[in-house]
């Protein structure tokens, strides 16, 4: 039994699974239709693949190593996120003044399901989420060598661990998105939605200053 691979399976499983922008952007779409949960979900398990090929590929050194480059990249993730979160909270007010409603209501085709436009958004927004945070290539830079057993050829060990960490978020974030949408009965009440997209949008835009104002504050 390798020890060591369970003890990075429970490493990853938390650190996937921590709220953060990822988990409020799957949150908040799934709230829309399953589908664009969904597609939100895969966007960031592709995200999360991008930095794990980073690290197996040894590019993200660069990326820590030099801090202009680091610092361009968290600038564009921080703006992202805030985007997203002051486009949460536009969003209802705009249904607010429109029809007194703050259910999200997805675009649909003619059968009730939701347009290819509205997969492909949700799936850049996915990907955009997580590819851009900064943090993620630190992390796995840092965390993936401590797992690599003393003696073993490291390629084939960061590649499992790196595949691993993708698993884990493709049964995660889909769970998660389909858990809202189970729940979508309740969830969807005017009030009810109100507060979570409100939540959301307050969260990813605090999410989005403190990377935006953190290089600049240094």
């Amino acid at each position: 039994m390798d020890a060591q691979l369970i003890a990075f399976t429970g490493v990853a499983a938390g650190m996937v699974a921590l709220p953060g922008a990822d988990f409020t952007v799957v949150v908040r779409n799934a709230l829309a239709s399953r589908t664009a949960g969904l597609a939100t979900a895969l966007g960031v398990a592709g995200g999360l693949l991008v930095h794990t090929a980073l690290a197996v590929a040894g590019l993200a050194a660069v990326l820590v190593t030099v801090p202009v480059i680091f610092r361009t990249v968290q600038l564009l993730g921080g703006a992202y996120v805030l985007y997203l979160g002051i486009s949460a909270l536009y969003a209802i007010r705009r249904r607010s003044s429109r029809d007194g409603s703050s259910s999200p209501v997805p675009e649909e085709d003619e059968s009730g399901r939701p347009v290819p436009r509205e997969f492909r958004r949700a799936l850049r927004q996915g990907f955009l989420t997580n590819a851009l945070n900064p943090k993620a290539p630190v992390l796995f830079l840092s965390l993936l060598p401590q797992f690599v057993p003393h003696g073993q050829p490291p390629l084939p060990r960061t590649l499992l661990l790196a595949a691993l960490v993708v698993v884990l978020a493709l049964i995660w974030f889909p769970a998660v998105a389909l858990l809202v949408d189970r729940l979508g009965r309740w969830l969807r009440r005017p009030r009810t939605a109100r507060a979570i997209e409100g939540g959301s949008g307050v969260a990813l835009t605090g999410l989005g200053l403190a990377l935006v104002t953190g290089p600049l504050l240094r």
